[in-house]
């Protein structure tokens, strides 16, 4: 299965919605759209996981580092929409808190920043 990745920009944030099955195969091609978008100094970003029928361990080390990479320039990821596999991946992972996930890309779009510990 391949993966599709679009991009749109809201206001300051940057949806990024991505379809198709994410892992080792297709990781690198959604890492190569997020580094792009880093290098224009897009750091607030949004993925729309709607459509990601499958994500493994390589497809959450790119969100993970996305993350990294935004919080080291003061920007954000959000996750939005996931499916109830994805989601339980990212509930047994530990990762649904770190990476701040949403039930839809309207809300993670408009969340208000975590408060800072």
């Amino acid at each position: 299965m391949s993966l599709t990745v679009q991009t749109e920009q809201r206001g300051d944030v940057v949806v990024v919605s991505v379809a198709g099955e994410l892992d080792m195969a297709t990781a690198p091609q959604l890492q190569d759209q997020i580094s792009d978008l880093l290098e224009k100094g897009r750091t607030r970003l949004v993925f729309d996981l709607a459509e990601v029928s499958f994500c493994d361990s390589t497809g959450l080390s790119v969100f993970v580092r996305a993350k990294n990479s935004t919080d080291d320039a003061g920007g954000v990821v959000r996750l939005a929409a996931p499916q109830r596999g994805v989601l339980r991946i990212l509930e047994v992972s530990g990762l649904v808190e770190v990476l701040h996930t949403y039930p839809t890309v309207d809300e993670a779009v408009t969340a208000e920043e975590p408060a800072l510990d």
